[in-house]
């Protein structure tokens, strides 16, 4: 008798069947159309996510740059497969907003600026799959913020990364011309 081996096909997910779940059991990001389970952010996380969100947003408007969105805002940055990625703090800058205003539902565009806070459980090695898209998706600055060593290391790409220390000064560059935050006053 002969034995037929079964092929298991994986159903991949479309960003579009992700904003549609109502419950798919907590927060997750979409990777190449897989679901990718996050844990909620610790109080930590969340303050310095939200100070960061803060500071950033307050300079955007002043200046008239864009928009800067929450953690959660899902943008698409890769399609077929999928992958949408929420993080932690987003920049768009004005010109790249269509006149009509952002689409519904996740948005297929590289922000400009994403910022990333780490968590205490997060592996190096997903953390840098994650910069890694980022960048080649398009994204033209990467911060990453990391409570524990009160450290940010910048990317302008794969191949500029920097880490600031707490007594140092992190600058927005050519995405945010004229920003600076003493980093002191992001991990105080």
């Amino acid at each position: 008798m002969e034995t037929m081996t079964k092929r298991q096909t994986k159903t991949l997910l479309s960003a579009a069947d992700l904003y549609q779940m109502p419950d798919h059991g907590g927060r997750a990001e979409l990777v190449k159309g897989e679901l990718e389970p996050m844990s909620p952010a610790g109080t930590q996380h969340g303050k310095i996510a939200l100070r960061l969100g803060a500071i950033l947003w307050n300079y955007v408007e002043e200046k008239n740059l864009g928009v800067v969105y929450a953690a959660e805002t899902g943008f698409t940055i890769e399609e077929d497969p999928d992958t949408v990625r929420a993080p932690d703090v987003a920049f768009v800058a004005r010109e790249r907003i269509p006149p009509e205003g952002e689409p519904p539902g996740f948005w297929a565009i590289a922000p400009d600026l994403v910022a990333e806070v780490l968590s205490p459980f997060d592996q190096a090695s997903a953390v840098q799959k994650k910069v890694t898209e980022y960048l080649q998706a398009g994204v033209r600055l990467v911060w990453l913020v990391d409570p524990e060593t009160c450290t940010v290391t910048v990317y302008n790409s794969l191949q500029d990364g920097r880490i600031l220390l707490a007594e140092d000064t992190l600058a927005g560059g050519d995405v945010l011309p004229g920003f600076s935050l003493a980093l002191v006053r992001l991990f105080g």
